[in-house]
């Protein structure tokens, strides 16, 4: 675990590394065609010299306007817009907002994305969570711009020659969704496009992919969403889903037939639904470079805050293995924190075949505390199932209420991954201020903002003033008595899938391992000093995501390197990765980061 002592980086220098002048771009446009292309349409921008050699000289007004000014002149627009929209009901003001960028992101990428990049944790809740849940939602009103490829039942035997429909020659990152668990919202079939495409943006600006190498994907398999099979806009597949080895067709199909165009690709699975979830993520993490968000992603970025709650309490790192953590929800992302959580366990522990570690976790859904007396449960929560024996709390019961558990259990942590929104009431909260932990943490990760277990207004009023909160959405800091200040912590996956995809990348890993991940959420968690830890302060801002992400890519790098995963990428291979210090390594990963500059244009026929 790195701290900030021993590698004393900054946002300047990972920026001086990353946005070197860019050499001369060929392109085989000429004309409008040029201006309609958003990579290469520079609007106002294009001087003289490239008005001539690029038949532009006519087609725009005579003034050229600089990057800086076209940079003021769309935040004004955008600080005009929030103006006049004062007043409305918040979802009309957040999707102005998206229409606003998504505009901006039609016409001129290099200007949106360096927009994005300077305005990270304003934007960042516009094009990702939680306003990107209200867009998918809403996608077939919408849609006015193809973006990324789309996969159906229909093109079944399709695929390998589908993929090379795609422009780009290499593609780097790609994400996919089947649309079948879109955040807490459910199936939304097509109209999850939304995710891939916001989770790209994200990689694009906290991560420096370039935004030409990367691919929103829908594999559309049908939607069980009666509403949406009876919406005379929804654009996707009028068909159920489907279902057993039909469904793995699909997806295997895609699978082969990406990996054959692109073999040193990295693939993020998003918003599967827990079947297909845990399925898929068994069936290619051997086979391919990929990984599971939902999963894995959030999995890290609630052990970083799990590490933190530890530290918060005044305690060493190593009584992790004392906690008591109840987690409220069974899906795919309460398994996978379940399981990261017990592997860090069983790593203190220093014993893999410890079967102590499950005794500090208690794991509910909707029918209550899942025991070993439950009848058809799921595989992937039988390990979390309580029973009988070491580390049992006396009058609990198959079925018990989450009020009983927190009453009896008197956690240190409860964790809600629910989709419900509310469910950590009044009463549960009051109960968690009985707590065995002088700062009871909870953690509210559902998605969107609506489907938070609870607010952090709630917590403090509650709970305390030594409580610990932390969302997935974005909620705002609590006045407290006294001029303290509640501290809503953010526990985004955007802190860490971005490293994992970009140190995967860049190492050139034949696949994503559990060390791999670990390695990223201790990263994330050391990040961290002790006086903000003491405020209650368990992630960074937002604003220093380049920065977060340069250290946790480089952390992975590592980790596949120590692991002997790596085969090498580009300008480095797995020998020169090896040798590379720890400062090294974070200059060769912010080194390797796109930064959005106008290129010079020449035209080749």
């Amino acid at each position: 675990m790195w701290r900030m002592a021993r590698v004393a980086w900054n946002l300047r220098q990972i920026r001086r590394l990353s946005s070197a002048i860019p050499g001369p771009c060929i392109v085989h446009k000429r004309g409008t065609d040029i201006l309609h292309d958003p990579w290469y349409n520079k609007d106002t921008g294009f001087p003289l010299t490239e008005r001539d050699r690029l038949g532009l000289r006519g087609l725009l007004p005579p003034r050229v306007i600089s990057f800086e000014q076209q940079y003021e002149r769309f935040m004004n627009s955008y600080r005009s817009l929030e103006h006049n929209t004062r007043g409305e009901r918040d979802s009309v003001i957040s999707l102005a907002k998206w229409r606003i960028l998504n505009r901006l992101h039609d016409r001129n990428e290099t200007l949106y994305y360096r927009v994005l990049i300077d305005n990270i944790k304003d934007f960042a809740p516009i094009i990702y969570t939680p306003t990107v849940g209200l867009v998918c939602q809403n996608y077939g009103g919408l849609f006015r711009r193809p973006r990324g490829m789309y996969f159906s039942a229909k093109d079944k035997g399709e695929m390998m020659s589908m993929i090379y429909n795609w422009p780009s020659h290499q593609v780097d990152m790609i994400v996919v969704t089947d649309g079948s668990r879109i955040l807490g919202l459910g199936d939304l079939g097509v109209q999850g496009i939304g995710i891939p495409i916001g989770k790209l943006d994200i990689y694009v600006a906290a991560a420096g992919m370039n935004p030409q190498k990367v691919l929103p994907v829908m594999l559309d398999v049908g939607t069980n969403n009666q509403k949406l099979l009876e919406d005379n806009l929804y654009l996707g597949l009028r068909q159920p889903r489907l279902e057993g080895d039909e469904y793995l067709s699909i997806v295997d199909e895609f699978m082969e037939a990406a990996y054959a165009r692109w073999p040193k690709a990295v693939v993020q699975f998003e918003d599967f639904q827990m079947k297909w979830a845990f399925e898929t993520l068994q069936r290619y993490r051997k086979r391919f470079c990929m990984f599971n968000d939902d999963i894995q992603g959030t999995a890290g970025v609630a052990l970083a805050g799990l590490f933190g709650a530890v530290r918060a309490q005044g305690r060493p790192l190593k009584d992790f293995v004392k906690q008591k953590i109840v987690v409220v929800g069974a899906g795919s992302a309460g398994i996978g924190v379940l399981n990261m959580a017990k592997q860090a366990v069983l790593n203190m522990l220093g014993n893999n075949e410890s079967t102590g570690a499950n005794h500090q976790f208690w794991l509910l859904d909707k029918d209550g505390l899942i025991t070993k007396e439950r009848k058809d449960i799921d595989p992937a929560a039988v390990p979390f199932a309580r029973g009988f024996g070491p580390g049992e709390v006396e009058g609990l019961h198959e079925g018990a209420t989450l009020l009983e558990v927190v009453k009896k259990v008197k956690p240190h942590v409860l964790l809600g991954l629910s989709g419900v929104g509310g469910i950590f009431n009044e009463e549960v909260l009051k109960a968690m201020k009985e707590s065995d932990s002088p700062c009871p943490a909870i953690f509210a990760m559902s998605n969107p903002t609506t489907n938070a277990e609870c607010t952090p207004d709630d917590v403090f009023k509650y709970v305390g003033e030594n409580a610990i909160f932390a969302s997935g959405s974005p909620f705002n800091n609590v006045t407290l008595g006294g001029g303290k200040i509640g501290y809503a912590n953010q526990a985004n996956n955007m802190y860490l899938f971005p490293g994992i995809g970009l140190g995967a990348l860049l190492s050139g890993a034949r696949q994503i391992s559990d060390r791999m991940l670990q390695a990223a959420a201790e990263c994330l968690a050391s990040y961290i000093t002790e006086e903000d830890i003491r405020k209650g302060i368990l992630f960074p801002s937002i604003s220093s995501i380049r920065h977060i992400t340069t250290r946790v890519g480089a952390s992975v790098v590592r980790a596949a390197v120590a692991e002997g995963l790596v085969e090498g990428n580009g300008d480095m291979d797995s020998k020169e990765l090896a040798n590379m210090s720890e400062l090294e390594t974070m200059e060769y990963v912010a080194r390797n980061m796109w930064y959005p500059i106008y290129s010079p244009l020449v035209h080749e026929k």
